[in-house]
């Protein structure tokens, strides 16, 4: 059943691309479609589970290291430690259920890679602007599946970004009073775990930019056509942010507009009299602006990214930390030779290593290796089996290249 209904989507898929000058033989596209739907369901369901589990886990540890603080601060004053501990569990517990259970919402944060993939679905589930008729029971079943997983992970990803703000400002609020009891430092735990946590939210909206092949070439098919590109433009967050009139491109959407011979008029009156060369004093400006936004670019590059409500840490952190277990996997192969000695033959070891980082300095691991006989020299050449063996090994980076 779920194969008829990925035929009967990917023929409308065919025949709305004929208007767009696409053309795909019925066995493409059906492999096209069932591995565009998997792929997609896949990336889906892996990064929103992996989201709340993130968040489940980092609000337990930020809860136990609250009922740390409030036991340090009750030795000096019992009742500010009541009044700032008091509601501690019930305010960790109601943002549990929050991640678990998220509300209804849109995401904030523009991720161009999501949109599309949002907008291409709900395009897909539309009858009108995807086909003149309505999809068949089987197709449309699918479509909802995907596209409700799909709400659910942008629902998860805004709600995690609001329980981001509600932990800063509560460390904040720790920070003040904790300082005043001369505790300040012993938030250094918390400021990891919350620093880690945004680094790790980070690391999944990575994800969602990166499109597999099926992904790609389906998109690909889809901005071909006049009906999606339509849609598009009216349907994506990205319009939403940036509404253009029903008119744009039209010589009607102009007026009212300033041309660039009224702008440069009222610059030469403004500067009339002073000496000073209008253009010259505007390029001045112009240049002036970008040499500080580069400036600023190079020092939000240097610590590894553009967001807004990033974190600046007060200790160096492991890059490795919020990488999954097979991204800090490195493998290596290496051949050792021996010439022979007394009665051991010629010999090389060929071993292969697999080995984890434990951050941007170390590398523990393990390999395995084949010994390889040669003979006794080029007048006795014969391979023979010497043995296998196992080893471990440990990298650590002293200073720059040693």
């Amino acid at each position: 059943m779920l194969k008829l209904a990925v035929i009967t989507f990917s023929l409308f898929l065919c025949c709305a691309g004929t208007n767009g000058q696409m053309s795909m033989s019925a066995s493409d596209s059906v492999r096209l479609e069932t591995r565009f739907l998997n792929e997609t369901e896949s990336k889906v369901s892996f990064i929103e589970a992996n989201i709340e589990k993130k968040t489940l886990k980092t609000l337990r540890s930020l809860q136990k290291e609250e009922a740390k603080l409030e036991k340090l601060l009750q030795k000096k004053d019992s009742i500010a430690a009541l009044r700032l501990f008091a509601s501690t569990d019930n305010s960790y517990k109601q943002l549990m259920d929050r991640i678990k259970n998220p509300a209804l919402q849109n995401l904030k944060e523009y991720i161009p890679r999501f949109d599309s993939l949002k907008t291409s679905l709900t395009f897909l589930n539309d009858p009108v602007a995807f086909a003149k008729q309505k999809m068949p029971k089987e197709v449309q079943e699918q479509l909802n599946n995907v596209t409700g997983k799909v709400g659910l992970l942008e629902s998860k990803l805004q709600e995690a970004e609001n329980i981001k703000l509600i932990i800063r400002e509560r460390r904040q609020q720790l920070l003040q009073q904790l300082n005043q009891y001369g505790l300040g430092k012993k938030l250094d735990r918390v400021n990891k775990k919350v620093f880690y946590y945004h680094q790790q939210l980070a690391e999944y909206k990575a994800l969602l930019k990166d499109g597999k092949k099926a992904e790609e070439k389906c998109m690909a098919i889809l901005r071909e056509l006049p009906a999606f590109k339509e849609f598009m433009s009216k349907h994506s967050m990205l319009a939403s942010l940036f509404r253009l009139p029903d008119n744009y491109g039209t010589p009607q959407s102009l007026n009212g507009l300033q041309t660039r011979a009224a702008i440069q008029s009222q610059i030469e009156q403004r500067f009339a009299g002073t000496g000073v060369n209008p253009q010259q004093y505007v390029s001045g400006q112009v240049q002036q602006a970008q040499n500080e936004l580069t400036k600023l670019k190079d020092k939000v590059n240097q610590f590894g990214g553009g967001s807004s409500d990033m974190e600046m840490p007060d200790f160096k952190p492991n890059t490795q930390k919020t990488k999954r277990f097979l991204n800090r996997l490195e493998y290596g192969a290496n051949i050792q030779s021996q010439k022979a000695r007394g009665i051991l033959p010629v010999s090389s070891d060929l071993a292969f290593t697999a080995g984890y980082k434990l951050n941007d300095k170390s590398v523990i691991g393990i390999g395995a290796a084949y010994k390889l006989g040669w003979g006794r020299g080029w007048q006795h050449i014969r391979l023979s089996s010497e043995g296998i063996g196992l080893r471990s090994f440990i990298d650590y980076k002293l200073k720059g290249s040693f």
